[in-house]
């Protein structure tokens, strides 16, 4: 909304802005900012005002303190009950301002917020399952990237934080291991194996999630160059002069470094890559590689025939002279 939809008075340093359609969104940031500020001002916002009440020794009930019996740090407290009030209001566009300014409290105006927003116990209660449901049924796609996922995983946690609902850090990352994709199956058995699931923090997850990722497409490419000279080596100890032979040695070995060089993830210009472009060159490599192995399938039988056959000549050759 614009600024001009402000109410009148606020201070530079304004509270986030209400915003009806993303409440419990708005309500943590409030929150935080409040207690940044203040935490004598929320605990006035969400337990009432401060009273300027004494006891009285000897009938032992409270009494309510005359103005100008009240001390100057008395005063001070108690001034803390138009200052909630007023970090509320200038929070709240005029239409929203509209729907409170009968409450007489920080508190009053909190919780009415609260009631007309997210709803009275009944209806929290139901987002609450709601979004517990989602949370046992997330679910990764095979092609989902990990920042996607985490982005939709992390507002489901977050909502039910803010309707005091959760679980530990440690549920979150098992769960999130649980959604993956079979796919990803070798980099969640690296990353149990190497860490410890315990301690580990869901952003942690994330980092080792993309790193095994880049790891295990260097280390594919890798592994396919080297098969790829290993081939080639050993067509240029034997037939030198079988031109097939050779034309299928330098097939593989030109398709598999092909991908690898032309493979944006290994260009320097593109030194960093989203998810979703790394599952991708991750596809690719293995469907490449299928194509390679059987190549080399081709490329050994051709060997043994090819073998078979100079045997056979060099026997028949022997008998005849």
């Amino acid at each position: 909304m614009d600024s001009d939809k402000y109410l009148e008075g606020q201070s530079m340093q304004r509270p986030p802005l209400f915003e009806s359609d993303s409440f419990i969104y708005w309500k943590n940031r409030f929150e935080t900012y409040v207690k940044s500020k203040d935490l004598d001002l929320w605990h006035v916002i969400t337990n009432g005002d401060f009273q300027p009440i004494v006891q009285n020794p000897e009938t032992k009930l409270d009494e309510v303190i005359p103005f100008e019996k009240q001390t100057d740090d008395l005063k001070k407290r108690l001034a803390k009950n138009n200052e909630a009030k007023m970090v509320i209001y200038n929070a709240l566009p005029r239409k929203e301002y509209e729907r409170i300014f009968m409450c007489n409290t920080a508190k009053e105006i909190w919780k009415t917020l609260l009631i007309t927003h997210q709803g009275n116990s009944q209806v929290k209660d139901n987002k609450i399952d709601l979004l517990v449901q989602q949370y046992e049924q997330f679910v990764i796609s095979k092609d989902e990237s990990i920042d996607s996922a985490f982005a939709r995983f992390n507002t489901i946690i977050t909502s039910l934080k803010a309707l005091d609902e959760g679980y530990s850090s440690k549920n979150y990352v098992r769960k999130f291991l649980r959604a993956l994709h079979p796919k990803w199956r070798a980099k969640v058995t690296a990353i149990e194996e190497s860490k410890d699931l315990t301690s580990l923090s869901l952003d942690e997850l994330i980092g080792n999630l993309k790193a095994q990722g880049k790891n295990l497409v260097m280390k594919m490419c890798f592994e396919f160059r080297c098969e790829d000279e290993e081939y080639a080596k050993a067509s240029d100890s034997g037939e030198e002069d079988d031109e097939k032979v050779k034309d299928e040695t330098c097939l593989v070995a030109h398709a598999s470094s092909e991908v690898c060089s032309e493979s944006s993830y290994f260009s320097d210009e593109n030194s960093s890559i989203d998810d979703l472009a790394l599952d991708n060159e991750y596809d690719k490599l293995c469907k490449m590689s299928l194509k390679i192995i059987t190549k080399n399938k081709r490329l050994k039988a051709t060997r043994n025939s090819l073998e078979n056959e100079l045997r056979e000549l060099l026997r028949a050759f022997s008998l005849r002279y």
